[in-house]
């Protein structure tokens, strides 16, 4: 890309790219398939990651998202973005897992950055990261699933909306009540941060 082309023209470019990437996948071109795959498979892993906090789960989500992907683009009707098509396929992979299993899953532990603390610091930071994520494990699937999209994937209420299949309001809704339930929940930290 020229770096002096306007961000619209950027777009346009990525667009029919990805458009030429796609319809190759469709037409059984194993090697843009490869392409496909490369492209997206670590946000798909970090989605399924941060739901499960199982890396074994995680990339059995993974690879349950690219077979699914593989049996299905020639679906996709161009009615969203890619993006948000896949990850709307890597959510219901996620919610599918959870239905099978009987037991709520839990949050990946966030690797803190070494901010050259005290030991004694870095663990009781460690130690509140892994309570918040607790608490975020607790709460019910829609509304930790949407929080991972909007503050893992650092994803618009719009995109979150169309994944989901639900309007932005709603969105909204459920990030509202998410932020209500984890103050509850996590009040006993506010003094040791």
């Amino acid at each position: 890309m020229h770096p002096a082309a306007h961000p619209e023209e950027q777009a346009a470019l990525r667009q029919r790219q990805q458009h030429a990437l796609l319809t190759a996948c469709i037409g059984g071109d194993r090697e843009a398939f490869r392409d496909l795959f490369l492209r997206y498979q670590d946000r798909v892993y970090s989605i399924a990651l941060h739901f499960t906090a199982d890396p074994a789960a995680a990339m059995d989500i993974a690879q349950d998202v690219f077979v699914k992907l593989f049996s299905s683009l020639s679906t996709f009707r161009y009615e969203s973005s890619f993006e948000a098509w896949l990850f709307r396929l890597t959510a219901n992979c996620c919610h599918d897992r959870h239905r099978k299993q009987s037991r709520l899953v839990s949050l990946e532990e966030s690797n803190l950055p070494d901010s050259g603390n005290s030991a004694t610091e870095q663990a009781e930071r460690l130690d509140r990261a892994r309570q918040v994520q607790r608490c975020v494990a607790r709460l019910p699937v829609d509304l930790r699933m949407t929080i991972i999209l909007r503050y893992t994937e650092g994803l618009s209420y719009e995109e979150i909306a169309t994944i989901l299949a639900c309007p932005p309001g709603t969105i909204a809704s459920r990030l509202n009540r998410a932020h209500r339930e984890l103050a509850v929940q996590l009040e006993h930290l506010k003094e040791g941060v």
